[in-house]
């Protein structure tokens, strides 16, 4: 309930005179009067017997005038002084104008404005256009409205001088209201008029939500114990705002506490309830970044990678068993010559045998022991320069397998640039797009050596082609930008004339606009001050017959009025307080139930996001198993080779 009487009080404020301080954290309470109390849109004010308390309410400000204390004048005079306000809006900026107009266009589309329009339209509309717009607007504040069919330029300023425009829209404007001196003031009325259409929105809204247990609550705001809270609230900042302060924080929050006070509101209640939605707040927060996390996603991506290295791991352990094949048939060549170089040393040794035992069984002579003695000499030496060059053999063959490797990882980097650059070049695979239906990838382990030497020179053949073909389509496009570069210096320079003529005719618009302008606002300034005069002179007629009508008799009958609704009200009052107490108490009961509901979907929510998760985890560790154990085989098989 208090929540909706402050709402009421921003949005009353709106439609009364506009803010001098503009401060959106400023709550001011001074218009915190029951929704009944104000004047309702599209009506005359037609005057009724009220209550004491209430005219003590709302007369004050009218019988208040500044005194010689005071540091400002009161802009609500009791005799309707002729003082005009000045309207702070920048009706003369080009920017605010437009964006005046794309909101205005905004709401009637939204709403469904019957007639056409358009941005151009709504740029300078006619006196007719306006008035169906006015209507429109004004029927969404009061449905019953009609607007007549004589008189309109006199009926549309009455009707927001009645709403308490604070600001004047004279008649005469409204003979041509897409004036360019005049469309300004009357944008602005009708983005007023629309700001009360929302208020009004907004105040609907609110009485919607409350209306199951703040029925006739009315009635509860015009207790005796409110009108004195909300009389000595008024006078305390109101006497401030007369002495220069703008804001009333001190004043809001005491008389907050004063409201707290009188209907009862526990703070422990709120304090709890506000911990509780924070609580599952955080929680839900929590759970939907686990959501948005996906570990189920991350798990995948890390499979897919895992794939990728182990598709690697394939293609080299490919090229592992083909360097094993080529190292085995080396090994087997080297075989081969060592098993012929043994048989060869053991003949030797054979021979040797035979040899030493035809010395052992037969004599010698000096010289035939020389001799011997001098073959064999020259067979060590044979022996140390064969088994040196089968050292150099084995060593010339460690030295060619390592540059034999060392050509390979070259040719394959080779390889992987030439590849990498053909898929930039949309070359691979045959379906690409500068392709052409031919096969441009090397595959060095599918070909021999003569149909590589074969295919090698059939790609360079449709390289110098493709080639050849790029730099033609290039010149082509060169020409082409040159000649679209000549004619778009010909547009220019026809664009640069057209603007110094656009220029020269702008000036001369602008210096008619001028002199019209002039020539309006004076006529608009002369009709102001005779309306102002006019309107000054009724205001006093009015308030001279009202003080002399004004009698003892009506004063004796409003006081027996006051005393007998006084005991009405005090009786509604205590009746409405227990009612305002048992809603009060379902609705926390309501709220507690929905929370706890809340709390049972959120604890499901939780269970089924970890069941999900726990099983994407098994799933993923099954296959990681799976990828270990592929891995753990194919170092095995390199370990053995």
């Amino acid at each position: 309930m208090e929540r909706s009487r402050m709402s009421r009080a921003a949005s009353s404020r709106l439609s009364e005179l506009p803010l001098r301080v503009q401060d959106s954290n400023r709550m001011s309470m001074v218009y915190t009067t029951p929704q009944n109390k104000q004047p309702s849109f599209g009506k005359l004010n037609i005057p009724k017997p009220q209550s004491v308390t209430s005219e003590r309410r709302t007369s004050f400000f009218g019988a208040r005038t500044s005194g010689a204390s005071m540091s400002r004048n009161s802009m609500m005079s009791g005799f309707g002084g002729t003082e005009k306000m000045k309207d702070a809006r920048p009706l003369h900026d080009k920017s605010y104008v437009q964006q005046c107009i794309r909101q205005l266009h905004e709401f009637l589309n939204e709403q469904g404005y019957p007639g056409t329009l358009s941005s151009k339209t709504l740029q300078s509309p006619s006196t007719k256009e306006f008035v169906k717009m006015f209507e429109f607007i004004y029927r969404q504040l009061d449905p019953t409205f009609e607007m007549p069919n004589s008189k309109v330029e006199e009926e549309v300023p009455a009707i927001l001088k009645a709403l308490r425009y604070p600001f004047v829209l004279s008649k005469c404007s409204m003979y041509s209201v897409g004036a360019p001196h005049t469309w300004p003031q009357a944008l602005a009325a009708l983005m007023w008029l629309i700001d009360n259409v929302k208020i009004k929105w907004s105040s609907s809204k609110q009485e919607l939500l409350f209306t199951d247990f703040c029925e006739d609550s009315d009635n509860i705001e015009e207790g005796a114990e409110y009108n004195k809270l909300f009389v000595d609230y008024t006078a305390e900042t109101y006497s401030k705002f007369m002495q220069g302060d703008d804001t009333f924080e001190d004043e809001d929050e005491t008389f907050l506490i004063k409201l707290k006070r009188l209907y009862n509101v526990d703070e422990a209640v709120l304090a709890t309830m506000e911990e509780k939605y924070k609580i599952l707040s955080d929680e839900v927060e929590r759970l939907e970044k686990e959501n948005q996390t996906d570990r189920l996603m991350n798990k995948r991506m890390e499979r897919m990678k895992r794939q990728a290295d182990l598709k690697q791991l394939q293609s080299y352990s490919v090229s592992l068993e083909s360097f094993k094949t080529n190292l085995q048939n080396k090994a087997s060549e080297l075989s081969d010559e060592l098993e012929h170089t043994v048989s060869h040393l053991g003949a030797l040794k054979h021979e040797r045998d035979e040899l030493q035992h035809r010395l052992q069984n037969q004599k010698f002579t000096p010289a035939d022991v020389e001799r011997i003695n001098r073959e064999k000499r020259e067979l060590q030496q044979t022996i140390t320069t064969l088994s040196k060059s089968l050292e150099d053999a084995e060593q010339h063959k460690w030295n060619e397998e390592i540059a034999y490797a060392k050509l390979k990882d070259k040719a394959e980097l080779k390889l992987a640039e030439y590849h990498k650059l053909a898929r930039k070049l949309k070359l691979i695979p045959v379906s690409a797009e500068n392709a052409c239906g031919h096969d441009f990838e090397i595959r060095p382990f599918e070909y021999g050596p003569g149909s590589m030497v074969q295919h090698k020179t059939q790609i360079q053949m449709l390289l110098r082609k493709l080639i050849s073909d790029v730099e033609e389509e290039n010149s082509r496009f060169a020409n082409m930008k040159l000649s679209l570069e000549e004619s778009s210096e010909q547009v220019n320079s026809n664009i640069l004339d057209k603007s110094n003529d656009m220029k020269q005719l702008r000036e001369q618009i602008r210096k008619l606009d001028e002199r019209l302008d002039c020539g309006m606002q004076e006529l608009a300034r002369e009709e102001d001050g005779w309306a102002e005069e006019v309107e000054s002179v009724e205001n006093h007629r009015k308030l001279l017959e009202k003080k002399v009508n004004y009698g003892y008799d009506e004063a004796v009958q409003q006081l027996k009025a006051a005393q007998q609704q006084y005991h009405l009200v005090l009786q509604e009052t205590n009746e409405e307080r227990r009612t305002v107490a048992n809603n009060l108490a379902s609705v926390f009961s309501t709220a507690y139930d929905h929370l706890s509901v809340t709390e049972k979907c959120v604890e499901d929510l939780h269970r089924r996001v970890q069941r999900v998760c726990s099983k994407a985890v098994e799933e993923d560790e099954a296959a990681i198993q799976k990828l270990r154990e592929t891995l753990k085989s194919f170092m095995s098989k390199a370990n053995r080779l």
